[in-house]
């Protein structure tokens, strides 16, 4: 099983690459700061329920979405 906090990090930065967004707009708009957003992306942090909830707002997207996302990268069901 791959490491979820790697995986969701992939999620986080791939999907921030797709909408053009930089690590600091992407913070701006999550209500976060840059580097725990870099860290996230990295790997090093594991998010907390209220930052999976600004980090979907900020890519405009649903949380659900992210989880799902990371079930499937990781061998979920």
């Amino acid at each position: 099983m791959k490491d979820p906090n790697f995986a969701f990090g992939k999620i986080v930065s791939n999907l921030r690459r797709t909408a053009k967004l930089s690590q600091e707009e992407l913070a701006e708009r999550a209500s976060i700061h840059r580097t725990y957003v870099s860290q996230i992306e990295r790997g090093l942090k594991s998010p907390t329920i209220v930052m999976l909830l600004k980090l979907a707002k900020g890519l405009n997207t649903s949380p659900s979405k992210l989880i799902k996302q990371l079930e499937m990268d990781i061998g979920g069901n």
